[in-house]
């Protein structure tokens, strides 16, 4: 009964992740008005967007959701409007994002500045690898590899989330003063207009009073 009509396949599914059906300015759009509409104080918001924002710059990718909530519960914030901010790492930004973060982070370590992709790949697999082998290590009895997992750690994963860090930390409090001002003008928009709303409605209670 619920379900949809137009059976998605694999490939539509990876390239509406990529790039929604409306496009990112609209799926942008969309999640501000949403963003605005939250019934809670300007500043809490403002809090849980920069909560958001901030989880989006680390290297923890498929927990930002839980983060997001995390950080923003622990700073007061909205957790919803946290969530909501996590679209800022999407699959278009998040090649960015992860080059900033390793370019700062490596910056601050004394390290090559510059990560090429092809060593950043081979980190991965040889990490994946380690990973794979240790697990089957338990059931065989071999030896366990660490090596390929102590050299992700510390060329990619480290200065990743150092760098990530301090960069989410200066574009989160650029957030959070931006969604503070955008929600609190809204608001204060939104409740004058109903106050304008409920004068005119007395106003014409009362003359149909004195009628």
């Amino acid at each position: 009964m619920f379900k949809r009509r137009d059976k998605r396949g694999t490939g539509r599914v990876i390239v509406e992740a990529i790039y929604p059906p409306g496009g990112w300015g609209r799926a942008i759009n969309y999640m501000y008005h949403r963003l605005k509409r939250l019934p809670d104080p300007p500043h809490r918001i403002a809090r849980g967007t920069a909560a958001g924002i901030f989880v989006s710059f680390s290297p923890f990718f498929g927990l930002h959701f839980i983060l997001a909530g995390v950080f923003a519960w622990m700073v007061r914030g909205n957790v919803v409007a946290s969530i909501f901010a996590t679209f800022v790492g999407n699959p278009v930004s998040f090649p960015f994002i992860a080059a900033a973060g390793m370019y700062t982070g490596n910056l601050v370590l004394g390290q090559h500045a510059t990560v090429h992709f092809n060593a950043m790949m081979l980190a991965f697999k040889r990490a994946s690898g380690d990973m794979w082998w240790n697990m089957m290590s338990v059931f065989n009895g071999t030896e366990a590899h660490w090596h390929g997992l102590a050299q992700f750690n510390r060329d990619i994963f480290l200065p990743y989330l150092l760098g990530g860090a301090i960069n989410g930390l200066v574009v989160s409090v650029a957030g959070y003063a931006l969604a503070h001002r955008l929600i609190d003008a809204y608001q204060r928009r939104r409740a004058r207009l109903l106050q304008q709303k409920l004068q005119a409605r007395l106003k014409i209670r009362s003359g149909a009073m004195v009628k």
